[in-house]
């Protein structure tokens, strides 16, 4: 089954059981409804202790859009190595996100610690984030791999999962390189980039 079979054959079985039966599992799944006793801003806050390395990911033009996507993500981690998984988080009302998606494909790039700049050009809404940015197309997908980053992943998505207000994306890899070995990557924390 895998452990991804049995992850979800918990769950299945947590969702399902009858209530004597999973308090004698020990187990416990959180429900949709049940709402964390904890205060938004202090979530932020406090998670923002942990240092994120930043990305941006992008995808090729798909269907009617006007031209690539991307955005800023810092939520971003490595899954599996057999097969090969990546995931990022976005956000359910996120506009960039149902062009990726649209397109079926997508590059993650890493970026270096000089990169700060490009970085809030694509957090920014209703922009053309990708005017005079420098960018080739990733080898697999096609989608914008752009110049000076540290390393890069290009991915088919392979699975999408709700978690809360976001959307958990699983990539399966189909290339990957890294271009700046001995450059520093770019880090956010506590709110501000550290280079």
């Amino acid at each position: 089954m895998g452990q991804a079979g049995t992850a979800e054959a918990a769950v299945r079985y947590l969702r399902s059981a009858p209530g004597a039966a999973r308090r004698a599992s020990g187990l416990r799944c959180v429900r949709q409804d049940e709402r964390a006793p904890v205060d938004r801003t202090e979530f932020r806050r406090v998670l923002g202790h942990f240092a994120s390395g930043v990305t941006v990911i992008t995808a090729p033009p798909a269907g009617q859009d006007p031209g690539p996507a991307g955005f800023a993500c810092q939520s971003f981690t490595s899954l599996s190595l057999d097969p090969p998984l990546i995931a990022f988080m976005v956000g359910r009302t996120s506009a960039t996100w149902p062009r990726i998606a649209r397109a079926g494909v997508f590059c993650v790039n890493v970026l270096a610690a000089d990169q700060g700049p490009l970085c809030r050009a694509f957090a920014a809404s209703g922009t053309d984030k990708f005017l005079g940015v420098a960018h080739t197309p990733a080898p697999r997908s096609g989608s914008p791999l752009l110049a000076g980053v540290l390393a890069w992943i290009d991915c088919t998505v392979h699975a999408v999962h709700t978690g809360g207000d976001h959307l958990i994306v699983v990539g399966r890899v189909d290339a990957l390189g890294a271009e700046g070995e001995t450059a520093e990557p770019l880090l956010f924390h506590r709110g501000q980039f550290l280079s």
